[in-house]
């Protein structure tokens, strides 16, 4: 499949719909691609890691005006036992809230996602690989097949692509609709993060969640990008600013927002860095004599084609004070509907931003923006439309 055959033309830019992984954060993207839509931004291409690729693949398998009825639909369910309440919007009290809903998950799993694995795996005796985890995912596929028309997804209306990592190599692999068929064990294997899921077989190769190798499919869009201009909605649910630990928990929960997000920016700076290189040689290469304009040499410096520009839009899931290492299975409906309505305020936020609509890009340039910041998520719309 080529560009035209995606949904897009190089007349205009490419609409892009990145989704990292971050389990119970995902509900975070949800409010973002809510925004997008209302803002009338619908992405020709969704690229997901783990639940990124759950939420990818809802918003792929779906008709535009089907799509946040099924993602409400997903993260209704998966917050489902979890819908007490509590009146104390922050500290100690919010916190330990915070920590049973995630013991909760835990202990007897979330529906229509995964459930504890009984008797529990012991860790010397041997099983079959597939069988290797704490929980099974099965209701997750049941989930796939309910929300997601694959056949949708198959047509390459909208392009989709999820990673993951295969066990035996430790190779990084991309399921594509440009290049093969789509089912739910693709999406599946994209969030079969180790040890609490088990891999996934595909065509005979076992794979686990792509998160285990790079939490975003950033550098795969960028590294895939036609010549056209593209415009990339990169939704992050690990931020790598935080604050200097305090306690043991504080550590902990550090160390996993500083491992799922490093690669994001790195990914950015360095096609920045390839991108500014290719148009140095291309602006050489005219300084030239003619009969060194085909040097073989030249030529692949150049890369051949002309790259258009890419902006870069980083919408970010910033830690609140009551979060804990605990916040990526704290499945509670009170903390998904503050997780949806951050995203849809920090994307209303950002698209209405003066940076933003009035951002202008030269050929060959990859900008980024990061309007949102740290800005207070205050008044907040959940789905059901309520002040949260």
């Amino acid at each position: 499949m080529n560009a035209s055959d995606a949904g897009y033309s190089d007349s205009r830019p490419q609409c892009v719909l990145v989704l990292q992984g971050g389990g119970a954060l995902g509900a975070y993207q949800a409010g973002v691609y809510e925004a997008l839509a209302e803002q009338g931004t619908e992405p020709e291409w969704v690229a997901g890691i783990s639940i990124g690729a759950i939420n990818a693949a809802i918003i792929a398998g779906n008709a535009p005006q089907d799509r946040i009825a099924a993602l409400q639909c997903f993260w209704e369910r998966v917050s489902s036992e979890l819908q007490y309440c509590l009146d104390e919007p922050m500290g100690f009290a919010r916190r330990a809230f915070n920590e049973a809903s995630a013991l909760y998950a835990a202990t007897f799993g979330i529906p229509g996602f995964f459930t504890p694995r009984l008797p529990v795996p012991s860790p010397q005796w041997p099983a079959e690989l597939g069988q290797l985890s704490y929980y099974d995912t099965a209701p997750l596929r049941t989930t796939l097949l309910e929300l997601v028309d694959f056949e949708r997804i198959n047509r390459g209306e909208t392009r989709f692509s999820v990673g993951a990592v295969n066990v035996l190599s430790g190779n990084f692999a991309y399921f594509d609709n440009t290049r093969r068929p789509i089912g739910p064990e693709h999406v599946m294997a994209s969030g079969a993060l180790p040890p609490g899921f088990p891999p996934v077989a595909i065509d005979g190769e076992w794979y686990w969640d792509g998160g285990l190798v790079s939490n975003t499919p950033l550098q795969y869009v960028l590294d895939e990008k036609s010549s056209c201009e593209m415009t990339v909605f990169q939704v992050d649910l690990f931020s790598s600013r935080g604050i200097v630990p305090r306690t043991m928990a504080d550590v902990d929960q550090r160390v996993k927002d500083i491992r799922y997000s490093s690669r994001t920016r790195l990914g950015t700076d360095l096609s920045k860095q390839a991108q500014k290189m290719r148009a140095a040689a291309r602006r050489l290469a005219r300084k030239m004599p003619e009969d060194l304009r085909t040097d073989p040499d030249l030529i692949a410096l150049c890369n051949h084609h002309p790259e258009g520009a890419v902006a870069v839009m980083h919408l970010i899931n910033r830690a609140r004070g009551y979060e804990s290492n605990s916040k990526d299975y704290e499945f509670s409906r009170k903390t998904m509907e503050e997780h949806w309505a951050a995203g849809r305020s920090d994307a209303l936020y950002s698209l209405q931003h003066p940076e933003w609509k009035g951002r202008s890009l030269r050929p060959d340039e990859i900008v980024t923006f990061d309007l949102a910041g740290d800005r207070l998520h205050k008044p907040l719309t959940a789905p059901n439309g309520e002040s949260t």
